[in-house]
């Protein structure tokens, strides 16, 4: 069975409750980070399903997606908050073309 988890700030808590689970997954706001420019978006969310289907490791639980247009051009999984916000930096810094303009969050902006 897939273990639930929902975020108490930036830590994930196991919810065994389905209907918990389902209220919160449906009203909280489960995005880490989210950068665009131009038709590319970098996207880094709060999956609250444990992706790790191995068995072996921690639940994996946040997901970084990079989009050209409407089409994914790659993306990470990662265990915790901080793995999510570093994968996001490093898609964010692969994908998007240098400009004086973007300024990442938690980088000084």
């Amino acid at each position: 069975m897939t273990l639930k988890f929902i975020l108490v700030g930036h830590e994930p808590v196991e919810e065994p409750d389905l209907f918990a689970w389902a209220e919160w997954m449906e009203t909280a706001d489960r995005h880490v980070r989210l950068s665009e420019q131009g038709d590319v978006r970098v996207s880094t969310v709060f999956l609250g399903l444990d992706h790790n289907f191995s068995g072996r490791g921690p639940p994996i639980l946040f997901e970084t997606m990079a989009f050209v247009g409407h089409d994914s051009v790659g993306g990470d999984l990662y265990a915790t908050w901080a793995e999510a916000e570093a994968g996001h930096d490093r898609w964010v810094q692969q994908v998007f073309k240098a400009t004086p303009i973007l300024t990442l969050p938690g980088n000084g902006a």
